[in-house]
């Protein structure tokens, strides 16, 4: 009808405002498309969407639980509103409607990639990894997409110090995406800070740093594997760069320290 399609024009607008930061302007449009059309889900996302940007998490819930089950939208909704609960330290909460959602999303992975993305969040590794686990489980064969499930489990397990299991997913991130410089960089760090496979480390290392030159934790990454091969002056200049761009690290700070101590 002529009013439903006036609250298309209205959401259309309050959508695009809000995506460019001006919130509040953005939120009138919205509200006025929901006037005009009390049955919309699109709105109802896209507000809630501002009130989680705002930190005002329970609005964002109220919001997402106007959606009903029937929209399409609903599963995406459900993974958004346990974010949400996390954020307001319903951590069980949130863990519950995920793993009733991935009941009944058979073969979709993400219900579990968000548990574990939670879970690592809170330092809970153990159940992070059952859940990135139960992700991989869902995906009949890995594409290049599923580079982040095998990363996580493998940070986790890192964590959790099974260094084997964790090489493992990190290689097989790795194989998907090769030019992924969070795993480039965690991978090679790791072998660094064990002292093993320096050189093919420092390969891993420079490539991650070639990628993303700003990115003060790869810096560092390129710096210590210096400083392992026993390059001390290499070693400082990129720890110094790498204090430029995180001066809040102590890790980063606590290296240059030691390069410094041996030049």
């Amino acid at each position: 009808s002529p009013t439903e399609g006036l609250a298309e024009v209205f959401y259309a607008i309050g959508d695009a405002l809000t995506g460019e930061d001006s919130t509040e302007i953005g939120l009138v449009y919205l509200r006025v498309a929901l006037y005009l059309k009390p049955d919309f889900p699109l709105a109802y996302l896209s507000i809630g969407e501002v009130h989680d940007k705002l930190e005002q998490y329970q609005d964002a819930i109220t919001s997402f639980d106007k959606i009903p089950q029937s929209s399409p939208l609903w599963n995406n909704v459900q993974i958004r509103k346990a974010y949400a609960l996390n954020s307001q330290e319903k951590v069980d909460k949130a863990k519950d409607i995920l793993q009733s959602l991935a009941s009944h999303m058979k073969n979709d992975p993400r219900p579990y990639d968000a548990l574990g993305s939670i879970m690592r969040s809170r330092q809970r590794y153990k159940e992070a990894e059952t859940a990135y686990s139960k992700a991989i489980e869902q995906v009949e064969k890995p594409k290049a997409r599923h580079w982040s499930l095998f990363y996580a489990r493998g940070v986790c397990r890192e964590r959790l110090k099974n260094w084997p299991a964790a090489e493992a997913d990190l290689k097989m991130a790795l194989k998907l995406n090769p030019d992924q410089p969070l795993i480039l960089n965690y991978l090679g760090y790791s072998w660094v800070d064990q002292g093993i496979n320096l050189k093919e480390a420092m390969d891993l290392i420079r490539k991650a740093v070639k990628l993303k030159p700003d990115d003060g934790y790869f810096v560092d990454s390129l710096g210590w594997a210096h400083y392992r091969l026993g390059e001390y002056d290499k070693a400082v200049k990129h720890l110094e760069r790498a204090t430029e761009l995180r001066p809040e690290d102590p890790v980063i700070n606590d290296h240059l320290g030691d390069a410094y101590l041996r030049v």
